[in-house]
């Protein structure tokens, strides 16, 4: 029987979730194509990307297009380790 480790809370969240599993197989991604994907609003999906950022699972960059502000994320090195790590510890869960 496989040993039951707790899952990362941070990734747990169903919108941070779905931003990591996005982001897992992409290089990067625009805040436009994360909040039409998630189907989330700009206020909560901005709240849900700092805390990714925060705990350094994402590298969020600001810049502008032309004159419109853009906000792009990327997974990080950590991210990944996080997220290949919850999905091994929810396998454990089902099997």
């Amino acid at each position: 029987m496989s040993e039951f480790k707790p899952l990362d809370p941070l990734l747990h969240s169903q919108l941070r979730l779905a931003v990591m599993s996005l982001l897992i197989s992409l290089e990067s991604a625009e805040f436009t194509f994360l909040k039409e994907k998630t189907e989330s609003t700009a206020g909560n999906l901005s709240v849900q990307l700092d805390k990714l950022d925060k705990a350094g699972y994402l590298k969020i960059t600001k810049s502008f297009k032309g004159k419109r502000p853009l906000t792009t994320c990327a997974i990080t090195q950590t991210g990944v380790k996080a997220f290949e790590s919850y999905v091994e510890n929810l396998k454990n869960y089902i099997t």
